[in-house]
């Protein structure tokens, strides 16, 4: 059994040509910190105020405003005004479209330290909310069927040209 995915067409030997334009790059370029990823987890468990964010993920005042930041700045986060009565104007934090389009892989991240680092399973588990039944991230083409990377070719995407 193979783990490598296979080259078709044009990408094939792999030494033929570079990826310039790596999607996964790109996104490692925008979550590549612990504690983006970590705010980002807080986020999907509902936390929205700062001081929560900061506390939760245990960093300090400075690295969560930055990391934050830079969350909202690309588009993974929304910042809206809120207001406790008798305080000042604060920020509460959302996850943007964006964002929560990244949960699939935050999950599957989650499930492999689960396997491979965690002593008995993790310490949370993912379930259905309407069945109850355990979620796992898993990769299915288009027509369903679950998919291993030994069994996936990678070709150039027809929009795609120079690369």
């Amino acid at each position: 059994m193979t783990n490598t995915v296979e080259l078709t067409g044009e990408l094939s030997p792999r030494s033929g040509w570079q990826s310039t334009r790596c999607s996964l790059a790109k996104a490692l370029e925008i979550v590549s910190t612990r504690s983006a990823f970590l705010l980002l987890r807080e986020a999907f468990y509902g936390t929205a105020r700062f001081d929560d964010f900061a506390e939760r993920v245990g960093i300090s005042d400075p690295v969560a405003a930055a990391r934050l930041k830079e969350l909202v700045a690309n588009g993974l986060l929304v910042r809206e005004p809120y207001r406790d009565p008798g305080q000042r104007t604060r920020y509460a934090y959302r996850l943007s479209e964006m964002g929560a389009d990244l949960f699939p892989a935050l999950a599957a991240l989650m499930q492999w330290g689960d396997r491979w680092l965690a002593e008995d399973d993790g310490p949370v588990e993912l379930r259905h909310r309407e069945c109850g039944a355990p979620v796992h991230a898993e990769l299915r083409c288009e027509h369903g069927h679950e998919v291993g990377s030994g069994e996936i070719e990678l070709s150039r995407r027809a929009s795609a040209s120079g690369d």
